[in-house]
Protein backbone atom coordinates (compact mmCIF):
# COMPACT_ATOMS: atom_id res chain seq x y z
CA UNK A 1 0.00 0.00 0.00
CA UNK A 2 1.42 3.56 -1.07
CA UNK A 3 1.21 6.33 1.47
CA UNK A 4 1.04 10.33 1.18
CA UNK A 5 1.21 12.55 3.16
CA UNK A 6 0.85 9.95 6.44
CA UNK A 7 -2.96 10.44 5.81
CA UNK A 8 -4.43 9.13 2.49
CA UNK A 9 -3.26 6.13 0.68
CA UNK A 10 -3.67 4.29 -2.33
CA UNK A 11 -5.26 0.68 -1.00
CA UNK A 12 -5.24 -2.62 -2.45
CA UNK A 13 -7.95 -4.05 -0.36
CA UNK A 14 -10.27 -3.05 1.56
CA UNK A 15 -11.53 -4.75 4.73
CA UNK A 16 -15.46 -5.50 5.30
CA UNK A 17 -16.56 -5.18 8.90
CA UNK A 18 -19.39 -7.73 8.65
CA UNK A 19 -22.64 -6.30 10.86
CA UNK A 20 -20.60 -3.12 12.47
CA UNK A 21 -21.27 -3.33 16.67
CA UNK A 22 -22.58 -6.76 16.63
CA UNK A 23 -19.15 -8.54 15.92
CA UNK A 24 -19.61 -11.31 19.03
CA UNK A 25 -22.74 -12.04 17.44
CA UNK A 26 -21.05 -13.21 14.13
CA UNK A 27 -21.14 -16.86 14.32
CA UNK A 28 -25.29 -16.87 15.74
CA UNK A 29 -26.26 -14.18 12.69
CA UNK A 30 -24.57 -16.59 10.57
CA UNK A 31 -27.41 -19.10 10.98
CA UNK A 32 -30.77 -17.39 9.52
CA UNK A 33 -28.59 -15.55 6.99
CA UNK A 34 -27.27 -19.09 5.81
CA UNK A 35 -31.09 -20.61 5.92
CA UNK A 36 -32.28 -17.11 4.38
CA UNK A 37 -29.82 -17.75 1.08
CA UNK A 38 -30.10 -21.72 1.14
CA UNK A 39 -33.99 -20.69 0.79
CA UNK A 40 -33.38 -17.75 -1.59
CA UNK A 41 -31.34 -19.99 -4.03
CA UNK A 42 -33.69 -23.43 -3.95
CA UNK A 43 -37.11 -20.90 -4.28
CA UNK A 44 -35.44 -19.37 -7.60
CA UNK A 45 -33.30 -22.39 -8.94
CA UNK A 46 -37.16 -24.22 -8.15
CA UNK A 47 -38.97 -21.52 -10.29
CA UNK A 48 -36.76 -21.53 -13.14
CA UNK A 49 -36.79 -25.76 -13.45
CA UNK A 50 -40.86 -25.29 -13.14
CA UNK A 51 -40.81 -22.51 -16.31
CA UNK A 52 -38.45 -24.78 -18.01
CA UNK A 53 -40.39 -28.48 -17.87
CA UNK A 54 -44.19 -26.98 -17.69
CA UNK A 55 -44.81 -26.01 -21.46
CA UNK A 56 -47.76 -24.36 -20.35
CA UNK A 57 -46.04 -21.50 -18.53
CA UNK A 58 -43.75 -20.71 -21.78
CA UNK A 59 -45.55 -17.06 -21.83
CA UNK A 60 -44.21 -13.92 -21.42
CA UNK A 61 -45.62 -13.31 -17.34
CA UNK A 62 -43.56 -16.66 -16.86
CA UNK A 63 -40.57 -15.68 -19.09
CA UNK A 64 -39.88 -12.65 -17.07
CA UNK A 65 -40.05 -14.22 -13.31
CA UNK A 66 -37.25 -16.49 -15.15
CA UNK A 67 -35.49 -13.41 -15.50
CA UNK A 68 -36.69 -12.29 -11.83
CA UNK A 69 -35.41 -15.12 -10.50
CA UNK A 70 -31.50 -14.85 -12.41
CA UNK A 71 -31.38 -11.61 -10.65
CA UNK A 72 -32.49 -12.57 -7.42
CA UNK A 73 -29.72 -14.99 -7.73
CA UNK A 74 -27.12 -12.78 -8.94
CA UNK A 75 -27.79 -10.20 -5.75
CA UNK A 76 -27.49 -13.07 -2.99
CA UNK A 77 -24.70 -14.86 -4.55
CA UNK A 78 -22.84 -11.56 -4.92
CA UNK A 79 -22.90 -10.57 -1.19
CA UNK A 80 -24.03 -13.88 0.70
CA UNK A 81 -20.73 -16.08 0.51
CA UNK A 82 -18.90 -13.40 0.78
CA UNK A 83 -20.77 -12.17 4.10
CA UNK A 84 -20.96 -16.01 5.43
CA UNK A 85 -17.15 -16.01 4.87
CA UNK A 86 -16.98 -12.82 7.42
CA UNK A 87 -19.94 -14.52 9.91
CA UNK A 88 -17.62 -17.67 10.06
CA UNK A 89 -13.77 -17.41 8.83
CA UNK A 90 -13.44 -13.53 9.51
CA UNK A 91 -12.15 -13.08 6.05
CA UNK A 92 -13.31 -9.09 5.51
CA UNK A 93 -10.39 -8.94 3.50
CA UNK A 94 -11.80 -7.53 -0.43
CA UNK A 95 -9.29 -6.86 -2.86
CA UNK A 96 -10.30 -3.38 -4.78
CA UNK A 97 -11.26 -4.75 -8.23
CA UNK A 98 -13.15 -7.32 -6.16
CA UNK A 99 -14.57 -4.64 -4.52
CA UNK A 100 -15.86 -2.61 -7.86
CA UNK A 101 -16.54 -5.42 -9.06
CA UNK A 102 -19.16 -6.20 -6.32
CA UNK A 103 -20.79 -3.11 -6.16
CA UNK A 104 -21.41 -2.92 -9.45
CA UNK A 105 -23.28 -6.45 -9.34
CA UNK A 106 -25.22 -5.52 -6.59
CA UNK A 107 -26.29 -1.92 -8.17
CA UNK A 108 -26.52 -3.03 -12.03
CA UNK A 109 -28.97 -5.77 -10.77
CA UNK A 110 -30.75 -4.06 -8.92
CA UNK A 111 -31.73 -1.72 -11.79
CA UNK A 112 -32.16 -4.51 -13.69
CA UNK A 113 -34.88 -5.93 -11.31
CA UNK A 114 -36.34 -2.79 -11.09
CA UNK A 115 -36.77 -2.47 -15.04
CA UNK A 116 -38.16 -6.64 -15.43
CA UNK A 117 -41.02 -5.13 -12.97
CA UNK A 118 -41.62 -2.39 -15.44
CA UNK A 119 -41.32 -4.75 -18.21
CA UNK A 120 -44.08 -6.65 -16.08
CA UNK A 121 -46.44 -4.15 -15.31
CA UNK A 122 -46.43 -3.46 -19.40
CA UNK A 123 -47.19 -7.64 -20.19
CA UNK A 124 -50.33 -6.81 -17.72
CA UNK A 125 -51.42 -3.38 -19.17
CA UNK A 126 -51.57 -5.19 -22.61
CA UNK A 127 -53.10 -8.66 -21.31
CA UNK A 128 -56.11 -6.56 -19.13
CA UNK A 129 -56.39 -3.34 -21.41
CA UNK A 130 -56.01 -5.05 -24.74
CA UNK A 131 -56.03 -8.43 -24.55
CA UNK A 132 -56.73 -9.40 -28.20
CA UNK A 133 -53.50 -8.00 -29.18
CA UNK A 134 -51.33 -9.29 -26.00
CA UNK A 135 -50.10 -12.36 -28.16
CA UNK A 136 -49.17 -10.28 -31.33
CA UNK A 137 -47.42 -7.53 -29.16
CA UNK A 138 -45.88 -9.60 -26.51
CA UNK A 139 -43.97 -11.73 -28.45
CA UNK A 140 -41.14 -14.26 -26.81
CA UNK A 141 -38.75 -11.58 -29.51
CA UNK A 142 -40.33 -8.84 -28.06
CA UNK A 143 -39.74 -10.37 -24.30
CA UNK A 144 -36.49 -10.88 -25.06
CA UNK A 145 -35.85 -7.26 -25.86
CA UNK A 146 -37.52 -6.43 -22.87
CA UNK A 147 -34.90 -7.95 -21.06
CA UNK A 148 -32.05 -7.07 -22.71
CA UNK A 149 -33.15 -3.14 -22.47
CA UNK A 150 -33.31 -3.53 -19.04
CA UNK A 151 -29.79 -5.46 -18.77
CA UNK A 152 -28.56 -2.78 -20.69
CA UNK A 153 -29.97 0.09 -18.84
CA UNK A 154 -27.98 -1.46 -15.82
CA UNK A 155 -24.99 -1.37 -17.20
CA UNK A 156 -25.14 1.82 -18.99
CA UNK A 157 -26.58 3.61 -15.79
CA UNK A 158 -24.08 1.55 -13.14
CA UNK A 159 -20.87 1.04 -15.05
CA UNK A 160 -19.47 4.76 -14.50
CA UNK A 161 -19.74 4.38 -10.99
CA UNK A 162 -16.97 2.14 -10.29
CA UNK A 163 -14.87 3.36 -13.48
CA UNK A 164 -15.75 7.12 -11.91
CA UNK A 165 -14.36 5.61 -8.24
CA UNK A 166 -11.17 4.02 -9.55
CA UNK A 167 -9.66 7.19 -12.10
CA UNK A 168 -11.10 10.31 -9.54
CA UNK A 169 -10.73 8.86 -6.30
CA UNK A 170 -7.56 6.55 -6.35
CA UNK A 171 -6.60 7.99 -2.43
CA UNK A 172 -8.42 6.94 0.77
CA UNK A 173 -8.36 7.77 4.47
CA UNK A 174 -8.87 4.58 5.51
CA UNK A 175 -9.57 0.87 4.30
CA UNK A 176 -11.79 -0.35 6.55
CA UNK A 177 -15.62 -0.16 5.17
CA UNK A 178 -18.26 -0.46 8.17
CA UNK A 179 -20.48 -2.48 6.35
CA UNK A 180 -20.49 -5.63 5.50
CA UNK A 181 -20.32 -5.11 1.44
CA UNK A 182 -18.86 -2.87 -1.11
CA UNK A 183 -21.90 -0.12 -1.06
CA UNK A 184 -21.43 2.56 -2.89
CA UNK A 185 -21.61 5.28 -0.40
CA UNK A 186 -19.90 3.14 2.02
CA UNK A 187 -16.70 3.15 -0.24
CA UNK A 188 -17.18 6.57 -1.31
CA UNK A 189 -17.34 7.76 2.50
CA UNK A 190 -13.29 6.81 2.91
CA UNK A 191 -12.38 8.46 -0.07
CA UNK A 192 -9.94 11.53 0.26
CA UNK A 193 -10.65 13.81 -3.03
CA UNK A 194 -14.02 15.71 -3.80
CA UNK A 195 -16.58 13.06 -3.77
CA UNK A 196 -19.62 15.32 -5.14
CA UNK A 197 -20.15 14.09 -8.26
CA UNK A 198 -20.28 10.39 -7.16
CA UNK A 199 -22.73 11.65 -4.75
CA UNK A 200 -24.68 13.95 -7.61
CA UNK A 201 -24.54 10.65 -9.78
CA UNK A 202 -25.94 8.29 -7.47
CA UNK A 203 -28.49 10.46 -6.49
CA UNK A 204 -29.55 10.83 -9.84
CA UNK A 205 -29.51 7.14 -10.52
CA UNK A 206 -31.63 6.41 -7.47
CA UNK A 207 -34.36 8.96 -8.86
CA UNK A 208 -34.31 8.06 -12.42
CA UNK A 209 -34.98 4.30 -11.21
CA UNK A 210 -36.53 4.08 -8.16
CA UNK A 211 -38.71 7.25 -8.60
CA UNK A 212 -39.47 6.90 -12.63
CA UNK A 213 -40.22 3.49 -12.59
CA UNK A 214 -42.14 3.00 -9.75
CA UNK A 215 -44.34 5.81 -11.43
CA UNK A 216 -44.19 4.41 -14.74
CA UNK A 217 -45.90 0.63 -12.99
CA UNK A 218 -47.95 2.91 -10.79
CA UNK A 219 -49.34 4.51 -13.93
CA UNK A 220 -50.16 1.33 -15.65
CA UNK A 221 -51.95 0.22 -12.82
CA UNK A 222 -53.81 2.88 -12.77
CA UNK A 223 -55.24 2.33 -16.18
CA UNK A 224 -55.76 -1.44 -15.60
CA UNK A 225 -57.77 -0.93 -12.48
CA UNK A 226 -60.21 1.40 -15.25
CA UNK A 227 -60.00 -1.32 -17.25
CA UNK A 228 -61.03 -4.05 -14.52
CA UNK A 229 -63.89 -1.58 -12.94
CA UNK A 230 -64.99 -1.66 -16.31
CA UNK A 231 -66.06 -4.98 -16.71
CA UNK A 232 -69.57 -6.36 -15.77
CA UNK A 233 -69.08 -8.48 -12.82
CA UNK A 234 -67.49 -8.70 -9.75
CA UNK A 235 -66.40 -11.94 -10.15
CA UNK A 236 -64.68 -10.71 -13.36
CA UNK A 237 -62.72 -7.82 -11.23
CA UNK A 238 -61.79 -10.32 -8.70
CA UNK A 239 -60.60 -13.14 -11.47
CA UNK A 240 -58.83 -9.99 -13.29
CA UNK A 241 -57.15 -8.42 -11.20
CA UNK A 242 -55.87 -11.74 -9.33
CA UNK A 243 -53.69 -11.95 -12.16
CA UNK A 244 -51.77 -8.85 -11.21
CA UNK A 245 -52.13 -9.97 -7.56
CA UNK A 246 -48.65 -11.76 -7.63
CA UNK A 247 -46.68 -8.83 -9.25
CA UNK A 248 -47.94 -6.09 -6.93
CA UNK A 249 -47.00 -8.22 -3.99
CA UNK A 250 -43.32 -8.60 -5.33
CA UNK A 251 -42.98 -4.89 -6.40
CA UNK A 252 -44.31 -3.85 -2.96
CA UNK A 253 -41.47 -6.41 -1.60
CA UNK A 254 -38.74 -4.98 -3.87
CA UNK A 255 -39.45 -1.11 -3.65
CA UNK A 256 -40.38 -0.80 -0.19
CA UNK A 257 -37.10 -2.27 1.22
CA UNK A 258 -34.50 -0.23 -1.21
CA UNK A 259 -36.08 2.45 -0.71
CA UNK A 260 -36.07 2.46 3.22
CA UNK A 261 -32.64 1.45 2.87
CA UNK A 262 -31.60 4.67 0.89
CA UNK A 263 -32.80 6.94 3.12
CA UNK A 264 -31.79 5.51 6.35
CA UNK A 265 -28.25 5.78 4.34
CA UNK A 266 -28.46 9.26 3.13
CA UNK A 267 -30.44 10.86 5.97
CA UNK A 268 -30.83 8.57 9.08
CA UNK A 269 -27.38 9.08 10.84
CA UNK A 270 -29.25 8.56 14.02
CA UNK A 271 -29.82 5.20 13.25
CA UNK A 272 -27.55 2.56 14.70
CA UNK A 273 -24.81 1.36 12.13
CA UNK A 274 -25.60 -2.40 12.64
CA UNK A 275 -29.51 -1.83 11.54
CA UNK A 276 -28.36 0.00 8.99
CA UNK A 277 -26.25 -2.63 7.84
CA UNK A 278 -29.23 -5.59 8.34
CA UNK A 279 -31.62 -3.56 6.37
CA UNK A 280 -29.02 -3.37 3.45
CA UNK A 281 -28.30 -7.20 3.63
CA UNK A 282 -32.46 -7.82 4.27
CA UNK A 283 -33.14 -5.69 1.18
CA UNK A 284 -30.86 -7.98 -1.11
CA UNK A 285 -32.64 -10.97 0.62
CA UNK A 286 -35.82 -10.17 1.07
CA UNK A 287 -36.99 -10.18 -2.46
CA UNK A 288 -34.98 -13.56 -4.04
CA UNK A 289 -37.05 -15.36 -0.64
CA UNK A 290 -40.01 -13.83 -1.34
CA UNK A 291 -40.56 -13.61 -4.77
CA UNK A 292 -40.54 -17.34 -5.71
CA UNK A 293 -42.96 -17.70 -2.48
CA UNK A 294 -45.61 -15.30 -3.55
CA UNK A 295 -45.68 -16.67 -7.37
CA UNK A 296 -45.35 -20.15 -6.05
CA UNK A 297 -48.46 -19.51 -3.97
CA UNK A 298 -50.89 -17.27 -5.97
CA UNK A 299 -49.95 -18.63 -9.53
CA UNK A 300 -52.52 -21.82 -10.05
CA UNK A 301 -50.00 -23.44 -12.99
CA UNK A 302 -47.14 -23.24 -10.78
CA UNK A 303 -48.41 -24.12 -7.68
CA UNK A 304 -50.16 -27.78 -9.34
CA UNK A 305 -46.87 -28.51 -10.94
CA UNK A 306 -44.93 -27.87 -7.86
CA UNK A 307 -48.07 -29.90 -5.86
CA UNK A 308 -47.47 -32.91 -9.31
CA UNK A 309 -43.77 -32.82 -8.62
CA UNK A 310 -43.82 -33.30 -4.68
CA UNK A 311 -46.25 -36.20 -5.43
CA UNK A 312 -44.32 -37.90 -8.21
CA UNK A 313 -41.30 -38.11 -5.31
CA UNK A 314 -43.57 -38.87 -2.63
CA UNK A 315 -44.22 -42.22 -4.71
CA UNK A 316 -41.06 -42.82 -5.89
CA UNK A 317 -40.02 -42.71 -1.88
Amino acid sequence: MLTFHNVCSVPSSFQLTGIPGLESLHIWLSIPFSSMYLVAVVGNITILAVVRVERSLHQPMYFFLCMLAVIDLVLSTSTMPKLLGIFWFGAGDIGLDACLTQMFLIHCFATVESGIFLAMAFDRYVAICDPLRHTTVLTHTMVGRLGLAALLRGILYIGPLPVMIRLQLPLYKARVIVHSYCEHMAVVTLACGDSRINNVYGLSIGFLVLILDSMAIAASYVMIFRAVMGLATPEARIKTLGTCGSHICAILIFYVPIAVSSLIHRFGHQVPPPIHTLLANFYLLIPPILNPIVYAVRTKQIRERLLQILKIQTKIR
